[in-house]
C-alpha cells in the first residue's frame, strides 16, 4: 500500500468530474481552500493578535480625536 500512480489519479479525477460535474470542481477546491486558510489562521493565532492591534490602535485614535475635540 503506497503512494497511488498516475493511472490511479487519472481514474479518481475522473469518477471525481463525473460525480461533481465541470463546473463546481472549481468552487469545491476554492472553498477547500478557504478552509484550510481559515485553520491555519485560527492555529496560529494571527486573527487574534491583528485584531487586538487594531483594538488598540483605534482606542488611541479615539482618545487623539477627542482631546483635539476638547481645545
Amino acid at each position: 500500500m503506497g503512494m497511488p500512480g498516475m493511472w490511479e489519479l487519472v481514474i479518481i479525477f475522473l469518477i471525481v468530474l463525473l460525480v461533481f460535474g465541470a463546473g463546481k470542481i472549481p468552487k469545491l477546491a476554492k472553498d477547500i481552500g478557504s478552509g484550510i486558510r481559515e485553520f491555519k489562521k485560527s492555529v496560529s493565532g494571527e486573527d487574534d493578535s491583528r485584531s487586538q492591534k487594531n483594538d488598540t490602535t483605534a482606542s488611541s485614535n479615539n482618545n487623539s480625536n477627542d482631546n483635539s475635540a476638547k481645545s
